[in-house]
């Protein structure tokens, strides 16, 4: 079958194809993320109205001269950046393209054209597919990605494929095939906006499975990663989980982290307090970044791990010091 012209991915035969036995890291994903319907519980059928209700009470006066044609736009990246290093969220704002950024990119969209596609298709086929679509994309989000794809060096575009490939491998490995009947859903968008649309929240979520129920949970959100585990990746999920919860009315019922290069998951009930959490920490952060819109703001900093990629580190006393002494001076 040919999905590009520039490339040819192998035809998908699902009827002829042997499901393999499953691995031990596969199996788990089974038994950690599946749950009988009588285990899947049900929230209350008003939450979607209590959880925007706590928001908007505690955010409309701070967004009062937010103009809804240019909403203030929140993510979980930003929600991360601005509890984290005040200085560093503020330099951020002027986003960098780099191979790293386009590694991500690439990888994603070749799971997602793995899921979609299904079969058993080489992964360099997908990862070259994925190059050559993302390559001339004209989607809000993919275009950055797509200049620095036309524009790149060769060895630039060999590093990016090795490092995608690298991700899409690990994915293969530690995830069973997915039955069409758990609903896969890569590359989920959501959003939910708040205070007559001066406020959005908003999400891409790796993989969304499963569904609700009337106000039974059954869906599970699951986020990719690669390197170690924070405790804010949990944190981002929970962001996840309140904008479906206001969006649907029915949060998820589960969240997973999956470290690609470890195999390891991390897997975490959604409850009522999970979700209060999240409201709190949305709160915080959307009034710091408010706050932050003041020039003449005092930043706070906070070294630490972030500092390995903030643009302002050569710069920074602190953020030096806190480098510095993790390399051993070095």
């Amino acid at each position: 079958m040919t999905v590009n012209p520039r490339v040819t991915v192998s035809a998908y035969r699902p009827l002829e194809m042997e499901i393999p036995a499953l691995t031990p890291a596969q199996q788990d994903v089974v038994d950690m993320l599946g749950a009988a319907k009588a285990d899947r519980p049900e929230f209350p059928p008003d939450l979607r109205h209590d959880l925007r209700a706590q928001l908007e009470g505690a955010l409309a006066g701070a967004v009062a001269d937010v103009d809804a044609d240019d909403p203030l736009w929140v993510s979980k990246h930003k929600l991360r950046e601005v509890h984290g290093c005040e200085a560093k969220y503020r330099a951020d704002e002027v986003f960098v393209v780099s191979p790293a950024n386009a590694r991500g990119v690439v990888a994603h969209k070749a799971i997602e054209l793995s899921i979609n596609l299904g079969g058993d298709h080489d992964p360099l086929e997908l990862i070259d597919e994925a190059i050559a679509r993302l390559e001339h994309s004209d989607q809000r989000g993919e275009q950055w990605v797509a200049e620095w794809l036309r524009t790149c060096s060769e060895v630039e575009r060999a590093e990016v494929k090795a490092e995608a490939n690298d991700r899409l491998v690990k994915f293969l490995d530690c995830w069973p095939p997915l039955n069409p009947k758990w609903r896969p859903a890569p590359e989920s968008k959501l959003y939910v906006d708040l205070c007559d649309g001066r406020i959005v929240l908003a999400g891409k979520v790796d993989l969304a499975l499963g569904r609700a129920e009337g106000n039974r949970a059954g869906k599970v959100l699951v986020d990719l990663k690669t390197g170690r585990a924070y405790h804010s990746h949990r944190e981002d999920l929970r962001f996840y989980a309140l904008i479906e919860a206001i969006r649907l009315g029915v949060p998820p019922r589960r969240l997973a982290t999956h470290y690609l290069d470890s195999g390891r998951l991390d897997p975490e009930e959604v409850t009522l307090d999970v979700l209060d959490a999240a409201v709190a920490r949305t709160i915080d952060g959307v009034l710091a970044m408010v706050e932050l819109n003041d020039p003449d703001r005092d930043l706070v900093k906070k070294p630490g791990p972030p500092c390995d990629w903030c643009p302002l580190a050569e710069d920074c006393a602190e953020g030096r010091e806190w480098l510095d002494a993790e390399r051993g001076g070095f």
